[in-house]
């Protein structure tokens, strides 16, 4: 990059301001910047008019200092000594569209009342201020960054017009992108409308599910699962939307009122897990693609919170119920078991396509894994945490970790937390994800699993899960 030229016009107000003058000069000389200066280029014999005229107007000269104080303020404004001179030079220029950039006025002294002291013909414009200790450092790297063209603040090249305004609306399945951008900038910014922003969002989701429900005929049901799985994926976009709020809302506002709204936002989503109320007949198969789409969401948005280690709120997710009135149960608080339901269509896909994978939905929500922004170790982690709380009630219903089967065959190291857990500082950090006092309370909970491990630790072909290898067990708590 050619090295700036820069001209510096003051006034000889006094030694003082002489010295500063030169100071300022031997630092712009010192950070790359060919300075002018009277006293070091202007020699006994040269004609100072035409000296500064020169400067002023020659093209080499890409940048002129104005180092403004009160006597130089007055004498331009009054037109007279070498600062009078130069502002009959400069002010032409100044106000030509070429010169915009080449001048800038450095105030070095203000008036009683606070004033910057600068000729009448700068008023207005922006300028650098070095009259203040405090500040001038910051406005020191000002002006630099000036002399050498490279702002601070550089704006961005222009985008792409929004893909959401070319959407059809007819078509569209779910009108979300505002109110989204709407709730992504209130979190990020820590606005006081974040909360109700999300619930408006989150509201617009809940509703335009409704444009994915899908259901099996006597002539579809034999391929049915294509079309579930054609639903899947359409919902991807809103589910990439969904996962950068949770990220967002565990980077920046992982509080009580902003968790329980995500809460009562999976409250929402359990009647697409069931038949309508006033339904008659129905396939099973029906509800399978909001089945993935829900049991994906609940593993991403708590894995969202485990990444970034917010333990105590992914443990609140998975200790509170979830509130569902249908009159075919005689209980309307539910488990967040309730969003592990498999959809049986891709199991029958793999045998009708003879994939002859162990997990068809492993694939796919490792697949989509790659392009949400939360690592699939991420989403592994979690499914083993939401397993692990299952044992402890004992109920003949288990989260069952279908992404585990990428563990099964590999050999056992603990994952990521429960390594770190080594450290009681890190446990205790931990067990409210996993809602144990205890070390002894863990060691009790995967022991009687192993005593019905038939029925109780999922295995895969001729391979087990080994929990306890997993959770680092042994080591747990180990150190301090």
């Amino acid at each position: 990059m050619t090295q700036p030229k820069l001209f510096i016009s003051y006034s000889w107000s006094s030694p003082e301001h002489e010295t500063w003058v030169i100071a300022l000069a031997e630092e712009l000389v010192n950070q790359g910047i060919v300075v002018i200066l009277d006293k070091w280029d202007l020699q006994p014999g040269h004609d100072a008019i035409a000296f500064m005229e020169q400067m002023v107007t020659d093209a080499t000269v890409t940048k002129v200092l104005l180092i403004c104080d009160r006597k130089y303020a007055e004498k331009s404004n009054a037109r007279s000594g070498g600062a009078g001179t130069e502002a009959q030079i400069i002010t032409p220029e100044l106000y030509a569209k070429r010169a915009q950039d080449k001048f800038v006025a450095v105030v070095r002294e203000r008036d009683d009342e606070g004033h910057p002291w600068v000729p009448t013909y700068y008023k207005g414009r922006i300028f650098i201020d070095l009259s203040n200790d405090a500040t001038y450092a910051t406005e020191l790297e000002r002006l630099l960054r000036w002399v050498w063209d490279k702002p601070l603040h550089v704006k961005p090249q222009l985008g792409k017009r929004p893909e959401f305004l070319d959407e059809d609306p007819g078509s569209t399945k779910m009108n979300t992108s505002v109110s989204f951008r709407r709730a992504i900038d209130a979190i990020r910014n820590g606005r006081d409308n974040a909360v109700p922003a999300t619930v408006e969002y989150l509201d617009h989701v809940v509703a335009g599910l409704e444009n994915f429900r899908i259901a099996a005929t006597p002539a579809t049901i034999q391929t049915f699962d294509a079309i579930v799985i054609k639903s899947i994926e359409e919902f991807l976009p809103y589910r990439n939307q969904l996962i950068e709020l949770f990220l967002a809302v565990a980077s920046y506002r992982a509080d009580n009122e902003m968790v329980e709204s995500l809460h009562r936002f999976f409250e929402r989503l359990i009647p697409y897990l069931h038949p309508p109320e006033n339904q008659g007949s129905f396939y099973e198969t029906d509800f399978d693609n909001f089945r993935f789409i829900i049991h994906e969401l609940f593993l991403c948005c708590l894995a969202a919170f485990i990444k970034l280690e917010r333990f105590a709120q992914a443990g609140f997710f998975i200790e509170s119920d979830y509130y569902y009135e249908d009159p075919r149960l005689k209980e309307p608080m539910q488990q967040f078991i309730c969003f592990s339901g498999r959809a049986r269509s891709l199991e029958g896909r793999n045998r009708r396509l003879q994939k002859n994978r162990l997990s068809l939905e492993a694939d796919m929500l490792k697949e989509r894994a790659s392009v949400c922004g939360i690592d699939f170790k991420h989403i592994m982690v979690t499914d083993f945490i939401l397993y692990i709380r299952s044992l402890a009630y004992k109920s003949w219903q288990l989260w069952w970790p279908d992404t585990l089967v990428f563990v099964a065959f590999r050999s056992y190291l603990p994952f990521e937390p429960f390594a770190r857990a080594k450290s009681r500082r890190y446990f205790e950090k931990l067990k409210p994800a996993l809602n144990v006092e205890n070390k002894e309370e863990l060691e009790r909970i995967i022991s009687e699993a192993e005593a019905d491990a038939d029925s109780r630790i999922p295995r895969w072909q001729f391979d087990r899960l080994n929990p306890r290898l997993l959770l680092g067990l042994d080591a747990i708590g180990t150190s301090p």
